[in-house]
């Protein structure tokens, strides 16, 4: 089963004039909700969160015992689809600018090679 770990900011409400506050929380989740968290969360992605509260503690190298909260996710909701597709967008610009820089005769690279 897959799993996926993240943290995600949490602005706290302050008085104006006052500085910003934010707290990281830390999620969990399974499954497919997993996977898909894989593929589409990079950091400042903006994400809504189901789930409970689940606490838990272990004992540390060094011997202490570490108190752990975390929060197991049934539902994770991408709320900023409209940026990734205006990220798609820009990027599709980018490769067609740089495909008007190719001289004639030429092929551009595929960038995207894995190794």
């Amino acid at each position: 089963m897959a799993v996926a770990r993240f943290s995600v900011a949490i602005d706290r409400p302050v008085k104006s004039g006052k500085e910003k506050q934010t707290d990281f929380h830390n999620v969990v989740v399974f499954g497919k909700q997993a996977e898909n968290c894989e593929r589409f969360l990079n950091k400042g992605r903006l994400v809504g969160i189901q789930g409970r509260i689940q606490t838990g503690k272990y004992t540390n190298k060094d011997g202490a015992t570490v108190y752990t909260t975390d929060v197991v996710a049934n539902n994770v909701e991408f709320l900023d689809w409209g940026e990734l597709e205006k990220q798609k967008a820009d990027r599709q610009k980018e490769t067609d600018r740089q495909a008007e820089d190719i001289p004639e005769g030429f092929q551009a690279l595929d960038e995207d090679i894995p190794f």
